[in-house]
């Protein structure tokens, strides 16, 4: 736990802070130099959670290697050397198919978005709708007998008429 509170503090809020500074100052150096450690930082990020659990889970000094890690792009330019020698080649050989998965997953999520928003709202309007038709029967079934019988009453599931 304290591990994990100073990996927090050593590989995000420490950098948060110098990169605002960099921003302030309007250090294009800097500036670089924290771009570079947040895109090497967000792709250490996306694997974090499978190697914590298959690595940190087996190798009892895990958290001090990431700290470790995490000092070593900060203090020795190590974001810099991944940067330039991984991260960035692969995203030039590869930024025109990202570019248009990215356009596609909008696209496709605007869509499903759209259509699944549609089918709740018929879903909520339906079920409102004929519980305001059904209520003076309830209410009288109610009055009548002293019981509510819910169990006979038939819901209908509109969420998948109409194809979309």
């Amino acid at each position: 736990m304290l591990f994990e509170l100073l990996s927090r503090v050593v590989g995000t809020l420490y950098p948060a802070y110098a990169s605002y500074k960099a921003v302030r100052t309007k250090n294009v150096k800097e500036y670089v130099r924290w771009m570079m450690y947040w895109i090497v930082l967000a792709f250490f990020t996306s694997v974090e959670p499978f190697v914590d659990i298959f690595i940190g889970f087996w190798f009892p000094f895990y958290y001090c290697v990431k700290i470790g890690v995490l000092i070593w792009l900060l203090a020795f330019n190590g974001s810099s050397i991944l940067y330039k020698s991984f991260i960035h080649p692969s995203l030039v050989k590869r930024e025109k198919d990202i570019d248009a998965l990215l356009e596609e997953a909008k696209t496709k999520g605007y869509d499903t978005f759209k259509r699944i928003s549609s089918k709740g709202v018929r879903f909520v309007t339906n079920l409102l709708m004929e519980g305001m038709i059904r209520a003076p029967t309830v209410m009288a079934e109610f009055v009548q007998t002293g019981q509510l019988s819910i169990e006979n009453r038939r819901f209908e599931d509109v969420t998948d008429q109409g194809g979309n």
